[in-house]
């Protein structure tokens, strides 16, 4: 079966909502928000997102174990077309479909996370107050402090859905979203610190919890990933009430 672009949202959304779960960003990235960032390719049910609202790009190739040989197949079949350079997130062993086209570099095994238990979040005071443009200042240098190299797409203060914590006029905490879609009603936690001289006292729980509050009024999947070695995160997010649902891997890809 050929490989082809995929310009037919409403195909995209029925092959993604198969597994909302799994593909919470690709749903997401199917609203009007992110939708001019996006090429999409497809063979039979298989479906490949490449996302270049950031840079360097970002290939999505998602799915379950009975999905993986014809994901594997359009990989190689749409190696040719990739930008040079490129960051993917690959479910496990897919990677070798693009090794004869790229320099394969991995940055390390990552869960996907969902919350299905959100009664565990009544246990977490929620904290926070919703940010928007005027707060991006101070935004950029929590995030310098706390979390420098982390992805963080200005515009995303615009859905609404970025939450701080203030001490004065600083910010020392924050959770956001990497992906929020009232339309596709799905919602993908991101960019979540705290201020190193604030931390352990349960500022980023809290506004995690009050987050999470706001987006349950609007999605029907609040989904997170992070990085299987961050131990600490992790644990705060099953307390929260996030279970792991799925693995993939992180890698850069360079052209041969």
């Amino acid at each position: 079966m050929p490989v082809r672009a995929e310009h037919d949202r409403a195909v995209l959304a029925g092959l993604l909502g198969r597994d909302p779960v799994l593909h919470a960003y690709e749903l997401g990235d199917l609203d009007d928000f992110f939708w001019p960032y996006t090429s999409w390719y497809r063979r039979g049910d298989a479906v490949v997102l490449l996302y270049h609202g950031a840079q360097p790009p970002t290939l999505l190739a998602l799915a379950g174990p009975a999905g993986v040989g014809e994901l594997a197949a359009l990989l190689g079949e749409v190696a040719a077309v990739l930008p040079a350079r490129l960051e993917a997130h690959l479910s496990p062993g897919l990677e070798a479909a693009l090794a004869g086209s790229f320099r394969v570099t991995s940055c390390g095994l990552h869960h996907k996370m969902a919350l299905t238990d959100p009664q565990r979040l009544a246990a977490v005071p929620p904290a926070g107050v919703t940010l928007g443009r005027a707060d991006l200042p101070r935004l950029d240098e929590l995030y310098a402090a706390a979390y420098p190299g982390n992805w963080f797409d200005a515009r995303m203060v615009d859905t609404g859905r970025y939450v701080g914590i203030r001490d004065g006029d600083a910010l020392v905490a924050v959770a956001g979203v990497h992906v929020f879609s009232r339309a596709y009603r799905v919602a993908a936690l991101g960019n979540v610190t705290t201020h190193p001289a604030w931390r352990g006292r349960g500022l980023a729980a809290a506004a995690v919890a009050r987050l999470c509050g706001l987006l349950r009024a609007d999605t029907d999947q609040v989904t997170l990933n992070v990085k299987a070695d961050n131990v600490a995160a992790v644990r705060l997010y099953e307390r929260l009430g996030f279970t792991r649902v799925a693995d993939y891997s992180e890698f850069t890809l360079t052209a041969r």
